[in-house]
């Protein structure tokens, strides 16, 4: 298993114990209102593992597929324009992902991107985007109204969570074909 892997892995732990904190803040009487933030941070912290995760296995396929250019001027280039393109590439969403996949690795990972309840990879890759757009929602427009519906349900954050294993085991998949 790669490192990329192991590290979402360990970073979407946080996002499934941010829900356990809500679950368990919410049953607190004096607490006065629903720890919605909990449920944002959840989604917050989904996608974080999700960036982390393209970041981490885009950089770990250009060292595997470059180990023999090592301390030469053509993989001294392209290490170098993978580590310029990391600086700015930030919010993975589906054109992103499959852009610099395709540049770096000549794969259309976005392709490959199906699984249960996910058969369509023009369905998933909608649903990225959505998530991603939920994430700018969350961090840059807190809740000042109480009595309006929350960003996100805990159900909600739970499938967002489960969206995106999946979509690392997807990608993960295809990578290593």
């Amino acid at each position: 298993m790669c490192q990329a892997k192991n590290v979402f892995d360990v970073s979407i732990q946080d996002a499934e114990r941010i829900l356990e904190a809500y679950e368990h803040m919410k049953s607190i009487p004096d607490l006065g209102r629903d720890p919605e933030e909990l449920k944002r941070a959840a989604l917050i912290m989904s996608l974080t593992a999700w960036e982390t995760y393209v970041e981490d296995k885009i950089s770990e396929e250009v060292a595997l597929q470059t180990k023999v250019l090592q301390g030469c001027q053509i993989g001294n280039f392209i290490n170098n324009s993978l580590e310029k393109e990391l600086k700015f590439f930030h919010t993975p969403n589906s054109k992103k992902t499959k852009d610099i996949f395709e540049r770096f690795l000549g794969i259309d990972v976005t392709e490959s991107w199906s699984w249960p309840g996910y058969e369509d990879p023009d369905r998933t890759r909608t649903k990225l985007n959505e998530w991603i757009k939920k994430r700018g929602d969350a961090v840059h427009r807190s809740v000042a109204d109480k009595q309006i519906s929350h960003l996100i349900s805990k159900p909600e954050a739970e499938k967002c969570i489960k969206y995106f294993k999946s979509l690392v085991e997807a990608t993960d998949a295809a990578l290593n074909h």
